[in-house]
């Protein structure tokens, strides 16, 4: 059960990437990124108003340290991927999406078996080569230290929120998460100089991306909450294979042999992750 719904976890993630990134080239990063984290916001709150839960002070507090990381680690995965250096920003932040969690996992006693520590060692390299490029931009440091701020910021947020029970505390500490992520967006924004004026339709496009958003982090909460927080948060950051598959699909890129051999490892990892 919870390497299923992190593969829908990783589905409406890569699906919420692929279209703020189609959005994003129409116009600029920063508004579709804010109205991403708004979508996302208004997405939590619909679920949470049908859904039930007790939540704690504990649980909002862990919910709102993970909206840190979700408005930041949007924040620096946008600005990298307008300076065209998506070659170095999107592995290195998939892969930091990874460590974290799977590190706090470990320390807080979880103790994963065999086959499932091979399958997070292939899902490295496959997280890594799936993200890859043709033709990648040389990898200048701002791309680099956008992707490891980003990483950073995605790995806070599934670790974060990867200590919130949600069966019992329901689905309102998720919307404290997106809210917070609105205002540390708009401040990880503001202190670079971004623009986060909406200036056309295309930009509204952001919500839909954002709605998207919210699922995911439903379903990776729902998968924390049936299993290993170090398994959860593996198998969802696989999402940039989800990301590929639809740039394959709809827009007819083309996938090199990297990409191929990635994508192999990433189902290597999900079969042997789910493994008894």
């Amino acid at each position: 059960m919870t390497v299923a719904l992190a593969l829908v976890a990783a589905f409406f993630y890569g699906l919420s990437d692929f279209l703020g990134g189609v959005f994003s080239r129409r116009t600029s990063v920063w508004p579709v990124g804010l109205l991403a984290c708004v979508g996302a916001t208004f997405g939590s709150v619909v679920i949470a108003t049908f859904t039930s839960g007790d939540p704690t002070g504990h649980d909002f507090a862990w919910a709102l340290l993970a909206g840190v990381g979700s408005g930041s680690g949007t924040a620096f995965l946008y600005r990298g991927l307008a300076s065209g250096r998506m070659g170095v920003v999107a592995p290195v932040s998939a892969v930091g999406a990874v460590v974290v969690p799977l590190v706090a996992g470990v320390a807080t006693g979880e103790r994963p078996p065999i086959a499932s520590w091979i399958g997070i060692a292939l899902a490295l390299p496959g997280i890594w080569l799936v993200s890859r490029e043709d033709d990648a931009a040389p990898s200048g440091s701002s791309g680099l230290l956008d992707g490891i701020f980003a990483g950073l910021g995605f790995g806070l947020l599934f670790a974060a929120l990867g200590q919130v029970p949600t069966e019992e505390a329901g689905y309102w500490p998720l919307v404290a998460t997106n809210t917070v992520s609105v205002l540390s967006l708009v401040v990880v924004a503001l202190a670079v100089g971004g623009s986060l004026v909406p200036r056309n339709r295309v930009d509204l496009g952001g919500l839909l991306a954002g709605g998207l958003a919210s699922l995911a982090v439903l379903f990776f909460a729902l998968a924390n909450s049936h299993g290993l927080l170090s398994i959860a948060a593996v198998i969802t950051s696989l999402y940039p294979a989800f990301t590929v598959i639809f740039a394959v699909g709809l827009l007819r890129e083309h996938v090199h042999r990297a990409q191929a051999v990635g994508l192999a490892f990433c189902a290597a990892s999900v079969v042997l992750v789910s493994l008894p």
